[in-house]
């Protein structure tokens, strides 16, 4: 029994050792004592067995941005808004760009791009106590106006593309207010005749007429461009003359 009690422990330690050298982890050493004697045994580095799986990878998403509705800028139509008693300025940069294109449509012979010179349309059904006034706007006083343009084109001749715009003078000391309840009009305005168009031309000054400029909101208009009161259905040029021209006082209502 004593001689097998050794071989049981040696056994023993054995199969520890088996099952410690199994476990993963670093290189290790262990101790086994048999029959009295030890035995160092190197074990064997066991590693732990690692499965690398490389990243599964696809199309790269692609997000598009998020976009809402353009933005838009509105312009508020001057015509819709009330009348108010402001005594316009010839020197107010929206005066001098209506001009501008007022006389850039003049040497073209584009009567709809001085849209923005002329009396705005809800304007004048504001202003007239009449009945009908948009249809006097758009196929009487929008027509003569068209006609003027096209006389004034005329006017300029075969030099028209090389003529320029010195300036509109405006004889501001003329200008006088319109009360409501005259010349069929229910919202007073103010009103001045006879602004000369100044330009060059083949090197030399020239001028021509504005009939009438009329107030809205503090801004002048053009309502009559050649004539008020008009000699026919062709359109007119008001006093062309070489130089600058003189503006004589005249009221129209």
């Amino acid at each position: 029994m004593r001689r097998l009690l050794p071989l049981v422990v040696a056994t023993v330690l054995l199969v520890a050792l088996v099952v410690w050298v199994a476990t993963p982890g670093r290189s290790r050493t262990a101790t086994v004592v048999t029959s009295g004697t030890s035995t160092t045994v190197a074990s064997a580095s066991v590693a732990s067995s690692v499965t690398t799986v490389p990243p599964t990878t696809g199309p790269p998403t692609t997000v598009p941005p998020t976009t809402g509705p353009p933005t838009t800028t509105t312009t508020t139509d001057a015509g819709g808004l009330p009348q108010t008693a402001a005594l316009p300025s010839s020197a107010s940069p929206q005066f001098q760009a209506a001009m501008q294109a007022l006389f850039t449509a003049i040497v073209a012979g584009t009567p709809a791009t001085a849209s923005g010179a002329f009396f705005p349309q809800g304007a004048y059904v504001q202003l007239k106590d009449i009945d009908g006034a948009l249809y006097d706007y758009q196929h009487r006083l929008l027509g003569d106006f068209d006609v003027d343009v096209m006389a004034a084109h005329a006017e300029l001749g075969a030099g028209a593309t090389g003529a320029n715009l010195t300036s509109v003078q405006v004889p501001m000391q003329y200008a006088h207010w319109v009360p409501s309840g005259k010349c069929e009009n229910g919202v007073g305005y103010f009103e001045v005749a006879n602004s000369r168009v100044v330009y060059t031309e083949d090197g030399a000054t020239r001028s021509f007429g504005i009939a009438s400029l009329i107030s809205w909101r503090g801004e002048w208009y053009v309502v009559h461009l050649g004539a008020i009161l008009r000699p026919g259905s062709g359109g007119v040029v008001l006093d062309p003359e070489a130089g600058t021209g003189t503006s004589a006082p005249s009221t129209t209502c």
